[in-house]
């Protein structure tokens, strides 16, 4: 099983940027929203029509085709993948409907699903909030992959090693549970009071992954909200004192979701302390994706909060024209932009947070060891 010294071969790997490393993981177990989702969504709706990553410009830079992904082209967990040497991780939906597949030829699936929740659906609905996406939460995700787990190892036994081999990913979940309340009106002070449940739901996870065996589990914290074009719009008004000067992000927000992910990092260490075996690794997607916002020149960025793809306005957002949609336009060159739709982000800036995860100094704890590298080059984030 793998320690909290074999994480480090990924580290040293992208370091390197040559070779994939062996004998760390043998899977990526993936659960999420948005962020996360290879395709789980388009399959799971009953039409896909509805779905806007279904469409181009979706998937243009990378895959020249849409594949389910909120983004130009790949996601972190494609970066993490490929920086490891495996294949793609495919969408629990797509691997449903081919379960001929043998056992053995999975190295991993990939259960997150665009709009879903941390809390359940009746957690919303009891406040008056809908989830347009979808009714799917991390208890559903959970579900699917414990019924899934019979397919995937023999025995009890063999499921617990199969588990503890595996590298899992939580998320990035949470977001939709503040997104979808933001949207519909709640005022930030009531949505507020939400993130305790939200913290719970994704603790109450963490834990049972682990007593069902898990080893090693990335959990990502929440984007700095306050720089997305979506809320940007949204929330716009003429109080300089609420932006960052800097940035030109809403600080207000940036505050709400650094609220999260403090509530985060305390259930993380409570459960470090229950579980001292477990390598449970905090991802700090705010201040990796912040180091961006604040500098993004240096990481060869032209427009940082303004939408690669939207409808037009200050910030190439708009509802009611969203990317993908008829009457939207998109940028020529993606890989310029951090925003891609105004709510998820550019391939080009994916990679760089995944950087900032795999080679430090957003990954916390900081961890130490080696492993043994092939001579196979390494195409996931070498070319940044």
């Amino acid at each position: 099983m793998p320690s909290s010294n074999c994480f480090i071969c990924i580290i040293l790997l992208l370091i390197a940027s040559f070779g994939h490393a062996l004998g760390c993981y043998d899977s990526i177990i993936s659960f999420g929203d948005s962020l996360t989702d290879t395709g789980n969504l388009i399959r799971l709706s009953k039409s896909n029509n509805q779905v806007a990553s279904s469409v181009l410009p979706y998937g243009e830079t990378f895959f020249h085709h849409p594949t389910g992904r909120f983004s130009d082209g790949r996601l972190v967990i494609d970066f993490i993948a490929e920086g490891m040497g495996f294949p793609l991780i495919p969408p629990y939906a797509g691997v449903m409907k081919n379960m001929s597949s043998s056992r053995n030829s999975i190295r991993g699936v990939n259960f997150a699903v665009a709009g879903a929740t941390a809390v359940d659906i009746s957690f919303l609905e009891k406040r008056g909030i809908k989830n347009p996406a979808t009714n799917v939460s991390l208890g559903t995700e959970l579900d699917w992959f414990k019924q899934m787990l019979p397919f995937l190892c023999k025995s009890p036994a063999s499921c617990r090693e199969f588990l503890g081999s595996s590298l899992v990913l939580m998320g990035e979940i949470g977001g939709n549970d503040y997104n979808h309340p933001f949207s519909q009106g709640k005022s930030g002070e009531e949505i507020q009071s939400y993130v305790p449940a939200v913290i719970s739901a994704i603790g109450l996870a963490i834990n049972e992954l682990i007593e069902l065996g898990a080893q090693t589990l990335i959990v990502p914290g929440n984007l700095p909200i306050g720089c997305s074009s979506s809320y940007l719009t949204t929330f716009k008004d003429s109080n300089k004192n609420d932006y960052d000067a800097s940035t030109g992000c809403i600080n207000w927000l940036n505050d709400f979701a650094e609220y999260h992910n403090q509530l985060l990092q305390e259930e993380i260490h409570r459960l470090r302390e229950i579980h001292p075996h477990a390598n449970i690794i905090y991802a700090d997607y705010y201040n990796a994706a912040m180091q961006i916002y604040k500098s993004p020149k240096n990481f060869g960025f032209t427009s940082s909060i303004v939408a690669c793809c939207g409808g037009g306005g200050p910030y190439n957002y708009d509802s009611n024209a969203k990317c993908g949609s008829p009457s939207s336009n998109v940028c020529d060159n993606p890989s310029s932009y951090v925003s891609w739709d105004g709510v998820h982000l550019t391939e080009a800036a994916y990679k760089i947070i995944a950087k900032g995860l795999l080679q430090g100094p957003y990954a916390i704890p900081q961890v130490n060891g080696i492993c043994s590298f092939d001579g196979s080059s390494n195409k996931g984030l070498s070319d940044q």
